[in-house]
């Protein structure tokens, strides 16, 4: 389950070290120490990288136990120590890591060790440690060791069969390798048309079946728009009072809560298609209201949610976290997926543009780029479910890196050069449709516009 805002752990709350003293080296143990890891489920099992006592090397031998090994690579970007301990430490924290195996504990140095428990401090992990120790002078340099890194609450298991029985039982039903490609029924050519005769359009030129896919596609929009404008009635846009003057219709004033509106309505539509039906239909919901919603002309031709942007799906997001673990670089490309827009407005993204939940992104472009400007409207974009740990992770790694304040940039280092973003861009291996196929124009949710009109409400689309 993912963990966005991880509750505050104290030493009472932590659960003791489980030692295990594997004295004759089973293999059996081994055996079903990797079989108990699941990543997804919050189980690791790390196995650390012999003939080094390097602390970077443990923190990559961990993120690799959660599917994080690009890095493995020739071609790859090296992450500092302090970086790829942080990075661990964040990725555990938004991503419901529970529990952590670690083998051959008896080769750790009280360096390694001290790291080891410096992370269980801070995330509250369930740390298992694996040793060999066949003598009793072995087992005690062990003990001196733990103890002087603060590891003094463990409890000893002995014996195969006691050790396997700690371990537990192995993981079911894992899948080995990226989870299956998303199918979705794709939308014929769909009538560019207005709003009001787009349904109608449809049906007269749509057969059954491609209309009955269409319609639910419109149907999704014209409810969520109902829904959105019944939980919205403060921010409606109102006719100016008859005693000033000739009745003119009056525009809508929450430009941003509209914004973020049509981001959250279309950030995971699969295709232009899809996006067009969507919207026809929120426009069909703000005309029931007396709305007028107008979007651009050319809207198949903007870029932006739904239409240069790449819906996160299960493949996508395994994707983004095996070839990038470093958590700002992993956020960074996923908000180049979904945001549609160009890497020059995500690279003024700051710390605090990011809600605490990770639900939505809000970049403050004209003030950033016109200094002094007072701040206008800000561009919104929604963060879908599966890329909210992505971006949860970027927000604890920047906060935690030294001498941080929230105006920095949230993407630190990714957009900075041609070079580093090209090599962000190759690490990801996912096309991304802002880069390939950049749109000068403004996104279009950003362009759209809504007023009040006095028309008479049409009815709600039936079967």
């Amino acid at each position: 389950m993912t963990q966005l805002a991880p509750a505050l752990v104290t030493p009472a709350t932590l659960p003791p070290v489980l030692l295990l003293l594997d004295v004759s080296d089973d293999h059996a143990v081994h055996h079903a120490a990797h079989q108990r890891a699941e990543p997804s489920n919050g189980r690791i099992t790390a196995d650390p990288t012999p003939h080094t006592n390097s602390l970077a090397y443990l923190a990559l031998d961990l993120l690799r136990a959660m599917g994080r090994d690009s890095f493995a690579r020739p071609d790859a970007e090296r992450m500092s120590t302090d970086a790829a301990w942080r990075a661990v430490i964040c990725w555990t924290l938004t991503t419901g890591l529970e529990e952590a195996i670690v083998l051959r504990a008896h080769r750790l140095t009280p360096e390694r060790l001290g790291r080891l428990a410096a992370w269980r401090a801070d995330t509250g992990i369930r740390l298992i440690l694996i040793a060999h120790t066949p003598t009793g002078p072995a087992e005690h340099r062990l003990h001196t060791r733990l103890a002087a890194t603060g590891l003094t609450d463990l409890r000893t298991v002995s014996g195969t069969s006691a050790i396997l029985d700690a371990i537990g039982p192995p993981a079911l039903g894992r899948r080995p390798g990226p989870p299956p490609p998303a199918h979705v029924h794709p939308l014929p050519g769909l009538p560019r048309g207005d709003g009001a005769a787009f349904r109608d359009a449809c049906r007269r030129r749509l057969n059954e079946a491609d209309f009955a896919r269409t319609d639910g596609q419109y149907r999704a929009g014209f409810a969520a728009a109902r829904i959105w404008l019944a939980r919205h009635p403060a921010s409606a846009a109102k006719p100016p009072a008859r005693d000033t003057g000739p009745e003119e219709p009056g525009d809508w004033q929450d430009m941003e809560g509209l914004c973020l509106f049509l981001a959250r309505l279309t950030v995971s539509s699969p295709s232009t298609q899809h996006t067009l039906a969507r919207v026809r239909g929120a426009q069909a919901g703000f005309l029931s209201r007396q709305l007028q919603l107008d979007v651009p002309d050319d809207l198949a031709e903007r870029a932006g949610p739904g239409i240069t942007t790449v819906p996160i799906t299960p493949r996508v997001a395994h994707t983004l976290i095996t070839n990038l673990p470093n958590p700002l670089r992993a956020a960074a490309a996923a908000a180049l997926l979904f945001t549609g827009t160009a890497h020059s407005l995500l690279s003024i993204t700051q710390i605090t543009s990011v809600d605490e939940h990770a639900t939505r992104l809000a970049i403050d472009r004209d003030s950033r780029i016109y200094i002094g400007m007072p701040p206008g409207p800000q561009h919104m974009y929604a963060i879908p479910h599966r890329a909210r740990p992505l971006l949860a992770a970027a927000l604890a790694f920047r906060r935690r890196t030294p001498r941080t304040a929230g105006h920095f940039g949230l993407f630190a280092g990714c957009f900075g050069t041609s070079v580093r973003f090209g090599h962000l861009i190759r690490d990801a291996g996912l096309d991304i449709p802002a880069v390939t196929h950049p749109h000068p124009a403004e996104d279009w949710h950003t362009a759209a516009r809504c007023r009040h009109v006095n028309v008479p409400v049409p009815a709600a689309p039936v079967l």
